[in-house]
């Protein structure tokens, strides 16, 4: 089994292959340093630390994750907090960086004896369609490379040598460009809410997302073009703290930005995500925006579909759950596209005058009315925003 990419999907799933003994090398084109300090998602769903629990992977989100469970929303009209914890299903995300997950799920792998092959970059996936594919590699000191294996499980996101290795005419691309660009940061700086912080205001949106008790991630919602280094850290802080209404709900506390990128919010999805014997998995198969937490939780869930698939077929021969792998995990993603969907709209509207404008505005106006008001729609919020 080769396996493309040591994020969250690959290293579960290498780490869940290993445990059943079936043979799999990992490969990643990033050094392990990098691995180990690449900042991205932090808020894990309830139903991803279960996975992880169920196959012995949660021992560090266990000693240093933090529960969290609410959410403020601020507004023209005022601010309001949700405890989702009480409401739905009654789950609770846990706060833990990715970068650290990636180190546990690294450290676990490598402890057992597992292969990663570090700074060696798949150029491309041939015969997908055979019983015998093959991965031509560039090797860490830059000779060409050749691995054979039965399966290829392609984690290596949506620009990687499994996506551009699809057959021609063999799949159906779905994507859409909301428009709408973040500014993402990352500052040394504690969290200034005990909640994650949704601003909706006339100039953009704001968020902001405890990481640690010393670094936050926030967000800006900036113009399309807009380079990362566009803004001065004083701008950003002002920016933050206008729309964030910290003269009335009390001062951001700053730090320096230390990281800096310019998001797009997208949305893509391939069908299928089996091609004979390649698979699709995490951001391979389908970009969620951020605006909903769902990328990393749903990396997690589909390697465990895919884990138990392969453990199925390749110890007991039945390849009944490789047959329904893209069945199944295309369900999940499309329930979480929409209710990324449905946060983008709720936090994003136009910023014209004109009489669409004032409409769509409105009803943003109307949902997050409804969503401080009615348990109904708490309900509903609660179970979409921790559930997959």
């Amino acid at each position: 089994m080769v396996v493309l990419g040591a994020g969250p999907a690959g290293l579960v799933l290498g780490n869940l292959l290993q445990d059943s003994g079936i043979d799999c090398v990992i490969l990643e084109r990033a050094e392990r340093s990098h691995l180990r300090t690449r900042a991205r998602a932090g808020f894990l769903a309830a139903g991803t630390v279960r996975i992880l629990e169920r196959h012995g992977l949660a021992d560090g989100l266990r000693r240093r994750g933090q529960a969290h469970s609410t959410c403020e929303f601020r507004t023209a009209d005022g601010r309001f907090r949700l405890d989702y914890s009480g409401l739905g299903r009654g789950e609770s995300h846990t706060v833990y960086p990715q970068q650290e997950l990636v180190t546990d799920l690294l450290a676990r792998f490598l402890d057992r004896g597992g292969r990663i092959e570090f700074g060696t970059e798949a150029l491309a996936v041939l015969d997908p369609d055979t019983g015998r594919p093959s991965v031509t590699v560039c090797e860490a000191d830059g000779r060409p490379g050749l691995l054979r294996a039965r399966y290829v499980a392609g984690c290596d996101g949506r620009r990687g040598a499994a996506r551009r290795s699809l057959p021609a005419g063999s799949v159906r691309r779905h994507h859409r460009d909301h428009g709408v660009t973040w500014l993402g940061l990352l500052a040394e700086a504690p969290p200034s809410l005990d909640a994650v912080g949704y601003a909706v205001h006339e100039r953009g949106f704001a968020g902001h997302m405890a990481r640690t008790s010393e670094i936050t991630r926030y967000y800006l919602q900036c113009e399309r073009g807009t380079p990362a280094a566009a803004w001065s850290e004083d701008r950003i802080w002002d920016e933050l703290d206008l729309r964030m209404r910290a003269k009335e709900y009390g001062p951001l506390r700053r730090g320096s930005v230390v990281q800096r990128d310019i998001v797009d919010l997208e949305s893509d999805v391939l069908e299928p995500l089996r091609h004979g014997s390649l698979f699709l998995v995490g951001d391979a198969a389908g970009l969620i925006s951020p605006s909903a937490a769902k990328g990393a939780n749903l990396a997690v869930l589909e390697a465990e579909i895919l884990a138990r698939a392969l453990v199925d077929d390749l110890l007991h021969a039945d390849a009944e759950g490789l047959d329904a792998y893209s069945a199944r995990c295309l369900e999940y993603i499309w329930r979480a596209q929409e209710f990324s969907h449905w946060m983008i709209e709720l936090l994003h509207g136009p910023s014209g005058s004109d009489g669409e404008s004032l409409f769509h505005n409105s009803l943003r106006r109307s949902r997050l009315t409804s969503l401080r008001t009615s348990r109904t729609r708490q309900d509903w919020f609660a179970e979409h925003y921790v559930g997959l």
